[in-house]
């Protein structure tokens, strides 16, 4: 298999619009690595230079240790499952995963083989004489899948291969993905817009935005410690909870003040925060929704002076969870409290941060405030 790498890669249109813009990556050989990003934001141009299938307008790219830059696509030894499938309707499933194997010359012993080999890999050995036009989404997917398996190349590439199906096929086709991976001990590069796939299938995220990298790193650490108030937004479902906040001194400590309400705030990130000389200063802070606990008689998180009073603006019941909307200082927040309670629109709520999991950025360049 192979590792690729991408130097200082741009990809600009019409001179002045930049798709990508100083792309830096290593991929390590059988690597499963996910693009993620919102839409325009140049993950699939990036796929796309690697496959050759988009010129590089400057910067360099490695499959293993050969430049590719100017190496047409037949000759990169990659293969790419497309969100379409891209299958030839007039041919069986069989024939849509051997056609690139005869144009390649093989026997028809080996294309054999290779087919019905990686067709046993998918389970769709009883589809190979059927057409894509009687097949359902997921067993195109499938076939998409099989073949590039039989061509046994050195990188798999894929374009957002689970867009068209529906939720519960994405959930199933997304393990069975990784299963593979996992089989084929091979190098995946994975591009989608959906964090729930890369947070569960990548062994690393790299998340885009206006064609920057914004962070790389595995999907914990992404979770657990975001570079900047991007990542921490864009990962995470419901998304992480921003507020405006002066970090001041109070009495013998100090707080940081959410408009009038005081949040005290003691030990490692008060240290850091008057180490890096945010005293008197405004910063963001970040909390995700599960790091919020609802305060009540009945429950282990009792009222202190870090308990903070709302009323529940909205909310959602999921079963297990609920979904609560209330208003902070005219920050709208979410929390994910037990589905077993009930609310009502209106009531009043006592709620509790988790304060040794919040999160602090820079309020002007909003870059994560770190050790």
């Amino acid at each position: 298999m192979a590792k690729v790498t991408f130097k200082n890669i741009c990809k600009s249109y019409s001179g002045d619009v930049m798709a990508v813009k100083n792309f830096n990556l290593d991929i390590n050989d059988k690597e499963f690595v996910v693009l993620v990003g919102p839409s325009g934001c140049g993950k699939s141009t990036s796929l796309r230079m690697v496959a050759g299938l988009e010129n590089i307008s400057s910067g360099e790219l490695y499959i293993d240790d050969t430049l590719v830059n100017d190496t047409p696509p037949k000759d990169r030894d990659i293969a790419m499952v497309f969100q379409n499938y891209a299958l030839y309707p007039h041919m069986t499933v069989y024939d849509n995963m051997a056609f690139g194997l005869k144009l390649r010359k093989f026997s028809k012993e080996d294309i054999d083989k290779k087919v019905k080999g990686a067709a046993k890999i998918l389970g769709i050995e009883e589809l190979l004489e059927r057409k894509p036009k009687a097949l359902s989404g997921g067993q195109r997917q499938r076939v998409a899948l099989g073949r590039a398996i039989v061509r046994n190349p050195k990188v798999f590439l894929m374009d957002e291969p689970l867009s068209n199906l529906d939720a519960k096929l994405r959930v199933q086709t997304r393990a069975e993905i990784k299963k593979l991976h996992q089989k084929l001990n091979a190098t995946f590069i994975y591009v989608t817009h959906d964090q729930t796939e890369a947070m569960t299938m990548g062994s690393r995220i790299v998340i885009m935005k206006d064609g920057l990298v914004q962070q790389a790193a595995s999907p914990k650490e992404v979770y657990e410690k975001p570079a900047n108030v991007f990542v921490g937004g864009f990962i995470g479902s419901p998304q992480m909870n921003f507020m405006e906040a002066e970090f001041k001194k109070n009495g013998d400590g100090f707080s940081l003040f959410v408009g009038e309400k005081k949040i005290i705030l003691t030990g490692d990130k008060a240290k850091l925060l008057v180490n890096r000389n945010y005293l008197n200063k405004k910063v963001i802070v970040g909390i995700r929704p599960e790091d919020i606990k609802c305060v009540s008689s009945e429950c282990d998180y009792k009222v202190d002076e870090n308990c903070i009073e709302s009323k529940v603006d909205f909310f959602e019941m999921l079963g297990a969870q609920t979904y609560l909307y209330f208003d902070i200082e005219g920050n709208n927040i979410i929390g994910i409290v037990d589905g077993k309670e009930s609310y009502d629109i209106d009531s009043k709520i006592t709620v509790k941060f988790d304060f040794e999991r919040i999160h602090l950025f820079d309020k002007d360049r909003e870059i994560a405030i770190c050790v």
